[in-house]
Protein backbone atom coordinates (compact mmCIF):
# COMPACT_ATOMS: atom_id res chain seq x y z
CA UNK A 1 0.00 0.00 0.00
CA UNK A 2 1.36 3.34 -1.19
CA UNK A 3 2.12 5.94 1.92
CA UNK A 4 1.94 9.65 0.98
CA UNK A 5 2.68 12.82 3.20
CA UNK A 6 1.74 15.93 2.10
CA UNK A 7 3.72 19.18 3.29
CA UNK A 8 2.55 22.12 1.87
CA UNK A 9 3.74 26.40 2.45
CA UNK A 10 7.20 25.63 3.03
CA UNK A 11 9.86 27.56 2.24
CA UNK A 12 12.58 25.13 0.03
CA UNK A 13 16.41 24.98 -0.06
CA UNK A 14 17.14 22.16 -2.08
CA UNK A 15 20.83 21.38 -0.99
CA UNK A 16 22.32 23.17 -4.31
CA UNK A 17 20.80 26.78 -4.64
CA UNK A 18 21.43 29.54 -2.68
CA UNK A 19 18.06 30.78 -3.77
CA UNK A 20 14.97 29.40 -1.74
CA UNK A 21 11.73 28.95 -3.21
CA UNK A 22 8.34 28.52 -1.45
CA UNK A 23 6.18 25.22 -2.31
CA UNK A 24 4.56 22.36 -1.22
CA UNK A 25 6.53 18.76 -1.05
CA UNK A 26 4.73 15.56 -1.99
CA UNK A 27 6.05 12.11 -0.62
CA UNK A 28 5.22 8.93 -2.31
CA UNK A 29 6.62 6.01 0.14
CA UNK A 30 10.34 7.00 0.23
CA UNK A 31 10.85 9.03 -2.51
CA UNK A 32 9.90 12.58 -3.57
CA UNK A 33 7.16 12.50 -5.35
CA UNK A 34 6.35 15.67 -6.71
CA UNK A 35 7.36 19.59 -5.59
CA UNK A 36 5.16 22.66 -6.98
CA UNK A 37 3.96 26.07 -6.22
CA UNK A 38 1.89 26.16 -2.94
CA UNK A 39 -1.75 24.95 -3.48
CA UNK A 40 -1.14 23.31 -6.43
CA UNK A 41 -1.19 19.55 -4.83
CA UNK A 42 -3.66 17.35 -3.70
CA UNK A 43 -2.97 13.98 -2.29
CA UNK A 44 -4.97 11.96 0.90
CA UNK A 45 -2.72 10.59 3.24
CA UNK A 46 -0.64 12.37 6.39
CA UNK A 47 -1.05 16.42 5.30
CA UNK A 48 1.30 18.94 7.20
CA UNK A 49 1.05 22.89 7.16
CA UNK A 50 4.43 23.75 7.34
CA UNK A 51 3.17 27.43 8.07
CA UNK A 52 5.98 29.01 5.91
CA UNK A 53 8.96 27.51 7.60
CA UNK A 54 12.15 26.42 6.37
CA UNK A 55 12.15 23.08 4.69
CA UNK A 56 15.93 21.56 3.99
CA UNK A 57 17.89 17.84 3.04
CA UNK A 58 18.60 16.23 6.12
CA UNK A 59 21.87 16.58 7.74
CA UNK A 60 25.01 14.22 6.12
CA UNK A 61 27.89 13.58 8.66
CA UNK A 62 30.45 12.53 6.36
CA UNK A 63 32.90 11.55 9.21
CA UNK A 64 31.37 9.98 12.06
CA UNK A 65 31.89 7.10 14.70
CA UNK A 66 28.42 5.35 15.02
CA UNK A 67 30.41 2.91 17.55
CA UNK A 68 32.86 4.91 18.81
CA UNK A 69 31.85 8.18 19.56
CA UNK A 70 29.44 6.64 22.73
CA UNK A 71 32.10 4.36 23.93
CA UNK A 72 35.03 5.40 25.46
CA UNK A 73 38.16 3.41 25.09
CA UNK A 74 37.82 1.50 28.34
CA UNK A 75 34.67 0.56 27.08
CA UNK A 76 35.93 -0.66 23.77
CA UNK A 77 39.13 -2.53 25.43
CA UNK A 78 36.90 -3.86 28.38
CA UNK A 79 33.13 -3.51 28.33
CA UNK A 80 31.12 -6.73 27.12
CA UNK A 81 30.28 -6.59 23.69
CA UNK A 82 26.11 -6.47 24.00
CA UNK A 83 26.72 -3.67 26.52
CA UNK A 84 28.60 -1.29 23.97
CA UNK A 85 26.37 -1.86 21.05
CA UNK A 86 23.23 -0.81 23.08
CA UNK A 87 24.99 1.83 23.48
CA UNK A 88 25.40 2.44 20.02
CA UNK A 89 21.73 2.02 19.18
CA UNK A 90 20.64 4.37 22.06
CA UNK A 91 23.09 6.66 20.47
CA UNK A 92 22.02 6.15 16.99
CA UNK A 93 18.35 7.47 17.60
CA UNK A 94 19.85 10.55 19.18
CA UNK A 95 22.17 11.29 16.11
CA UNK A 96 18.83 11.01 14.24
CA UNK A 97 17.09 13.44 16.44
CA UNK A 98 19.93 15.81 16.01
CA UNK A 99 18.71 16.30 11.88
CA UNK A 100 21.75 13.77 10.94
CA UNK A 101 19.65 11.27 8.68
CA UNK A 102 22.81 9.90 6.55
CA UNK A 103 26.49 9.60 8.13
CA UNK A 104 29.32 7.92 7.27
CA UNK A 105 30.92 5.47 9.52
CA UNK A 106 34.54 5.82 9.69
CA UNK A 107 35.65 2.86 11.32
CA UNK A 108 33.89 0.73 13.87
CA UNK A 109 31.91 -3.04 14.12
CA UNK A 110 28.49 -0.88 12.94
CA UNK A 111 27.25 -3.79 10.29
CA UNK A 112 24.49 -5.07 12.46
CA UNK A 113 23.68 -1.53 13.82
CA UNK A 114 22.86 -0.95 10.16
CA UNK A 115 20.91 -3.43 9.54
CA UNK A 116 18.72 -3.22 12.71
CA UNK A 117 18.10 0.42 11.27
CA UNK A 118 17.66 -0.68 7.87
CA UNK A 119 15.08 -3.32 8.80
CA UNK A 120 13.30 -0.45 10.90
CA UNK A 121 14.01 -2.45 14.48
CA UNK A 122 15.45 0.83 16.06
CA UNK A 123 15.02 4.26 14.50
CA UNK A 124 18.68 5.53 13.09
CA UNK A 125 20.24 7.62 10.01
CA UNK A 126 21.41 5.72 7.31
CA UNK A 127 25.15 4.29 7.49
CA UNK A 128 27.84 4.14 4.94
CA UNK A 129 29.93 1.30 7.07
CA UNK A 130 33.48 0.89 6.80
CA UNK A 131 34.14 -1.70 8.58
CA UNK A 132 37.05 -2.41 10.97
CA UNK A 133 40.23 0.25 11.05
CA UNK A 134 43.04 -0.78 9.13
CA UNK A 135 46.27 0.21 10.80
CA UNK A 136 49.86 -1.01 10.98
CA UNK A 137 51.72 -2.36 14.21
CA UNK A 138 51.96 0.75 16.29
CA UNK A 139 49.88 3.08 14.21
CA UNK A 140 46.55 5.05 14.81
CA UNK A 141 44.16 1.91 15.05
CA UNK A 142 46.46 -0.06 17.10
CA UNK A 143 44.88 -0.24 20.53
CA UNK A 144 47.01 -3.50 21.86
CA UNK A 145 48.28 -3.30 25.21
CA UNK A 146 52.35 -2.72 25.73
CA UNK A 147 52.37 -6.56 26.66
CA UNK A 148 50.61 -7.93 23.97
CA UNK A 149 53.37 -9.17 21.51
CA UNK A 150 53.27 -8.54 17.86
CA UNK A 151 52.02 -11.60 15.91
CA UNK A 152 51.85 -12.32 11.75
CA UNK A 153 48.47 -11.78 10.14
CA UNK A 154 46.50 -14.53 9.91
CA UNK A 155 47.59 -16.20 13.31
CA UNK A 156 44.57 -17.32 15.77
CA UNK A 157 45.48 -15.15 18.41
CA UNK A 158 43.35 -12.10 17.87
CA UNK A 159 43.16 -8.92 20.33
CA UNK A 160 39.68 -7.96 21.80
CA UNK A 161 39.25 -5.11 19.36
CA UNK A 162 39.84 -7.56 16.42
CA UNK A 163 37.52 -9.95 17.39
CA UNK A 164 34.62 -7.23 17.81
CA UNK A 165 35.46 -5.22 14.58
CA UNK A 166 36.67 -2.44 15.30
CA UNK A 167 40.36 -2.71 13.90
CA UNK A 168 42.78 -4.94 12.87
CA UNK A 169 46.55 -4.92 12.62
CA UNK A 170 47.89 -5.76 9.01
CA UNK A 171 51.17 -5.35 8.27
CA UNK A 172 52.48 -6.09 4.31
CA UNK A 173 50.79 -5.77 1.03
CA UNK A 174 48.79 -9.46 1.35
CA UNK A 175 47.37 -8.60 5.33
CA UNK A 176 46.52 -5.26 3.75
CA UNK A 177 44.34 -7.13 0.80
CA UNK A 178 42.95 -10.07 3.26
CA UNK A 179 41.73 -7.16 5.57
CA UNK A 180 40.44 -5.09 2.87
CA UNK A 181 38.17 -7.77 0.90
CA UNK A 182 37.00 -9.31 4.16
CA UNK A 183 35.67 -5.77 5.10
CA UNK A 184 33.78 -5.68 2.08
CA UNK A 185 32.72 -9.19 2.38
CA UNK A 186 31.06 -7.83 5.76
CA UNK A 187 29.54 -5.37 3.57
CA UNK A 188 31.56 -2.13 3.83
CA UNK A 189 30.81 0.14 1.42
CA UNK A 190 34.32 1.97 1.70
CA UNK A 191 37.74 1.22 3.10
CA UNK A 192 39.28 3.08 6.00
CA UNK A 193 42.84 2.84 6.36
CA UNK A 194 45.11 4.35 8.73
CA UNK A 195 48.01 5.91 7.17
CA UNK A 196 49.01 9.14 9.57
CA UNK A 197 49.79 9.48 13.52
CA UNK A 198 46.67 10.76 15.41
CA UNK A 199 45.59 12.02 18.96
CA UNK A 200 44.28 9.44 20.55
CA UNK A 201 46.69 6.78 19.68
CA UNK A 202 49.05 5.61 22.15
CA UNK A 203 52.49 4.52 19.99
CA UNK A 204 52.83 6.47 16.75
CA UNK A 205 53.42 10.41 16.50
CA UNK A 206 51.20 12.95 14.89
CA UNK A 207 53.55 13.58 12.38
CA UNK A 208 54.40 9.76 11.35
CA UNK A 209 53.86 8.33 8.02
CA UNK A 210 51.97 4.80 8.16
CA UNK A 211 51.89 2.35 5.47
CA UNK A 212 54.11 2.08 2.54
CA UNK A 213 52.51 2.86 -0.64
CA UNK A 214 52.38 -0.55 -2.03
CA UNK A 215 50.86 -1.42 1.12
CA UNK A 216 48.04 1.17 0.80
CA UNK A 217 47.59 0.43 -2.95
CA UNK A 218 46.87 -3.19 -2.18
CA UNK A 219 43.45 -1.82 -0.38
CA UNK A 220 42.96 1.20 -3.25
CA UNK A 221 43.14 -2.14 -5.40
CA UNK A 222 41.06 -4.25 -3.54
CA UNK A 223 38.05 -1.19 -3.24
CA UNK A 224 38.45 -0.62 -7.03
CA UNK A 225 37.80 -4.19 -7.81
CA UNK A 226 34.77 -3.69 -5.66
CA UNK A 227 33.42 -0.90 -7.35
CA UNK A 228 34.02 1.43 -4.38
CA UNK A 229 36.99 3.35 -2.98
CA UNK A 230 39.37 4.27 0.05
CA UNK A 231 39.31 7.24 2.43
CA UNK A 232 42.47 7.14 4.99
CA UNK A 233 43.33 9.15 8.68
CA UNK A 234 46.46 11.39 8.07
CA UNK A 235 47.23 14.58 8.92
CA UNK A 236 50.99 15.57 7.40
CA UNK A 237 52.09 15.90 3.84
CA UNK A 238 54.51 13.25 3.22
CA UNK A 239 51.55 10.79 4.17
CA UNK A 240 48.81 12.64 2.25
CA UNK A 241 51.21 12.65 -0.77
CA UNK A 242 51.79 9.20 -0.57
CA UNK A 243 48.06 8.42 0.02
CA UNK A 244 47.03 10.27 -3.41
CA UNK A 245 50.27 8.58 -5.26
CA UNK A 246 48.52 5.44 -4.35
CA UNK A 247 45.27 5.95 -5.32
CA UNK A 248 42.91 6.75 -2.21
CA UNK A 249 40.05 9.00 -3.07
CA UNK A 250 39.57 11.09 0.17
CA UNK A 251 41.63 11.97 2.60
CA UNK A 252 40.67 12.43 6.65
CA UNK A 253 41.80 15.98 8.39
CA UNK A 254 44.88 16.78 7.15
CA UNK A 255 44.93 19.60 8.90
CA UNK A 256 49.23 19.56 8.95
CA UNK A 257 49.19 20.23 5.33
CA UNK A 258 51.45 22.61 3.32
CA UNK A 259 50.51 24.66 0.12
CA UNK A 260 51.90 22.38 -2.08
CA UNK A 261 49.96 19.18 -1.30
CA UNK A 262 46.81 21.08 -1.26
CA UNK A 263 47.63 21.76 -4.46
CA UNK A 264 47.97 18.53 -5.26
CA UNK A 265 44.98 17.20 -3.90
CA UNK A 266 43.18 19.58 -5.79
CA UNK A 267 45.01 18.72 -9.19
CA UNK A 268 44.30 14.87 -8.63
CA UNK A 269 40.47 15.71 -7.83
CA UNK A 270 40.65 13.80 -4.59
CA UNK A 271 38.19 15.26 -1.35
CA UNK A 272 39.59 16.64 1.73
CA UNK A 273 37.29 15.69 4.59
CA UNK A 274 38.53 17.93 7.35
CA UNK A 275 36.92 18.94 10.72
CA UNK A 276 36.87 22.67 12.63
CA UNK A 277 38.68 21.32 15.75
CA UNK A 278 39.18 23.76 18.51
CA UNK A 279 40.91 22.95 22.05
CA UNK A 280 37.31 22.75 23.93
CA UNK A 281 36.49 19.53 21.50
CA UNK A 282 37.92 17.29 23.81
CA UNK A 283 40.24 16.50 27.05
CA UNK A 284 43.14 13.96 26.31
CA UNK A 285 44.22 11.98 29.88
CA UNK A 286 48.22 12.77 28.74
CA UNK A 287 50.15 15.81 27.95
CA UNK A 288 51.33 14.22 24.67
CA UNK A 289 48.28 13.25 23.42
CA UNK A 290 46.90 17.07 24.08
CA UNK A 291 49.94 18.53 22.79
CA UNK A 292 48.94 16.93 20.01
CA UNK A 293 45.42 17.65 19.72
CA UNK A 294 46.67 21.44 20.24
CA UNK A 295 49.02 21.15 17.10
CA UNK A 296 45.93 20.03 14.72
CA UNK A 297 43.79 23.12 15.88
CA UNK A 298 46.84 25.55 15.71
CA UNK A 299 46.65 24.73 12.01
CA UNK A 300 42.92 24.36 10.99
CA UNK A 301 42.92 27.44 9.86
CA UNK A 302 45.52 27.60 8.04
CA UNK A 303 44.19 24.08 6.13
CA UNK A 304 41.22 25.58 5.25
CA UNK A 305 42.30 28.61 3.83
CA UNK A 306 44.57 26.63 1.49
CA UNK A 307 41.73 24.35 0.80
CA UNK A 308 39.43 27.54 -0.30
CA UNK A 309 42.42 28.79 -2.22
CA UNK A 310 42.75 25.88 -4.47
CA UNK A 311 38.77 24.86 -4.85
CA UNK A 312 39.30 21.50 -3.28
CA UNK A 313 36.60 19.21 -2.63
CA UNK A 314 35.49 19.77 0.93
CA UNK A 315 33.24 17.47 2.84
CA UNK A 316 32.35 17.70 6.20
CA UNK A 317 32.67 15.37 9.32
CA UNK A 318 32.97 15.18 13.30
CA UNK A 319 35.09 12.57 14.20
CA UNK A 320 33.65 12.69 18.02
CA UNK A 321 35.70 9.41 19.55
CA UNK A 322 35.47 7.99 23.52
CA UNK A 323 33.37 10.93 24.57
CA UNK A 324 30.26 10.06 25.29
CA UNK A 325 29.24 13.11 27.10
CA UNK A 326 30.54 15.23 23.77
CA UNK A 327 28.36 13.39 21.31
CA UNK A 328 25.42 16.00 21.95
CA UNK A 329 27.55 18.66 20.93
CA UNK A 330 27.70 17.32 16.95
CA UNK A 331 25.53 19.96 15.70
CA UNK A 332 27.76 22.65 17.10
CA UNK A 333 30.61 21.83 14.70
CA UNK A 334 28.68 22.91 11.84
CA UNK A 335 28.40 26.72 13.43
CA UNK A 336 31.87 26.75 14.34
CA UNK A 337 32.52 26.68 9.80
CA UNK A 338 31.46 30.32 9.66
CA UNK A 339 35.24 31.33 10.41
CA UNK A 340 35.80 30.29 6.67
CA UNK A 341 32.45 29.96 4.98
CA UNK A 342 29.08 31.88 4.63
CA UNK A 343 25.81 30.44 5.29
CA UNK A 344 24.77 28.86 2.04
CA UNK A 345 28.77 27.33 1.72
CA UNK A 346 27.80 25.50 4.85
CA UNK A 347 24.58 24.17 4.01
CA UNK A 348 25.49 22.73 1.12
CA UNK A 349 28.77 21.06 2.54
CA UNK A 350 26.99 19.37 4.98
CA UNK A 351 23.95 18.18 2.59
CA UNK A 352 24.77 17.66 -1.09
CA UNK A 353 28.57 17.74 -1.03
CA UNK A 354 28.61 15.47 1.72
CA UNK A 355 26.99 13.00 -0.51
CA UNK A 356 28.46 13.82 -3.68
CA UNK A 357 31.57 12.28 -1.51
CA UNK A 358 29.59 9.46 -0.08
CA UNK A 359 28.78 8.58 -3.69
CA UNK A 360 32.10 7.29 -4.11
CA UNK A 361 30.94 3.90 -2.86
CA UNK A 362 29.88 3.56 -6.74
CA UNK A 363 28.10 -0.33 -6.99
CA UNK A 364 28.92 -0.07 -3.07
CA UNK A 365 26.42 2.19 -2.45
CA UNK A 366 23.86 0.93 0.29
CA UNK A 367 21.43 3.43 -0.79
CA UNK A 368 21.92 4.15 -4.32
CA UNK A 369 19.78 7.29 -5.41
CA UNK A 370 19.81 11.53 -4.67
CA UNK A 371 20.78 12.12 -0.91
CA UNK A 372 21.55 15.22 0.28
CA UNK A 373 18.97 17.17 -2.31
CA UNK A 374 15.37 18.34 -2.23
CA UNK A 375 14.42 17.14 -5.59
CA UNK A 376 11.92 14.86 -7.67
CA UNK A 377 13.09 11.23 -7.47
CA UNK A 378 15.39 12.35 -3.93
CA UNK A 379 15.26 10.01 -0.94
CA UNK A 380 12.85 11.96 1.41
CA UNK A 381 15.33 12.90 3.64
CA UNK A 382 13.94 16.37 5.10
CA UNK A 383 14.09 18.61 7.82
CA UNK A 384 11.53 21.58 8.66
CA UNK A 385 13.42 24.59 10.51
CA UNK A 386 11.50 27.05 12.59
CA UNK A 387 13.62 30.10 11.05
CA UNK A 388 15.70 30.22 7.95
CA UNK A 389 18.94 29.02 8.47
CA UNK A 390 20.62 30.63 5.43
CA UNK A 391 20.24 33.63 7.54
CA UNK A 392 21.11 32.16 10.59
CA UNK A 393 23.36 29.06 10.55
CA UNK A 394 23.47 28.71 14.57
CA UNK A 395 19.56 27.60 14.50
CA UNK A 396 21.08 24.19 13.60
CA UNK A 397 23.56 24.37 16.48
CA UNK A 398 19.92 23.80 19.42
CA UNK A 399 18.22 21.30 17.47
CA UNK A 400 15.56 20.35 20.27
CA UNK A 401 14.01 23.23 19.60
CA UNK A 402 14.77 24.26 16.55
CA UNK A 403 14.05 21.77 14.17
CA UNK A 404 10.65 20.86 13.75
CA UNK A 405 10.22 18.13 11.56
CA UNK A 406 12.52 15.09 10.83
CA UNK A 407 11.72 12.60 7.89
CA UNK A 408 13.84 9.89 7.07
CA UNK A 409 13.45 7.59 3.73
CA UNK A 410 9.79 9.00 3.58
CA UNK A 411 9.20 8.33 7.50
CA UNK A 412 7.89 10.73 10.10
CA UNK A 413 10.62 10.95 13.16
CA UNK A 414 9.71 13.66 15.05
CA UNK A 415 7.23 16.71 14.26
CA UNK A 416 6.47 19.10 16.32
CA UNK A 417 4.12 21.43 14.42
Amino acid sequence: MEQTILIKNVRIFNGTDEKTVMGDILILNNRINKIAEPGTISAEGTIIDGKGKFLMPGLIDAHWHSYMCCNTMIDLLTAETDYTQLKAGVEAGKTLMRGFTTIRDAGGPVFGLKRAIDEGIIPGPRIYPSGSLISQTGGHGDFRAVYDDPRPFGCCCLTHTEKIGAAIIADGVDAVTIAARNNLRLGASQIKLMTGGGVASLYDRLQDSQYFEEEIHAAVKAAENAGTYVMVHVYVPQAITRAIQAGVKSIEHGHLIDEATMELIARKEVWLCMQPFTLDDNQYPTQEQQEKHKMIVQNTDNAYRLAKKYQVKLGWGTDLLFNPANTKNQNKDIGKLKNWFNNFEILRMVTYDNARLLSLSGSRNPYPGDLGVIKEGAFADMLLINENVLENIQLLENPDDNILLIIKDGQIYKNKL
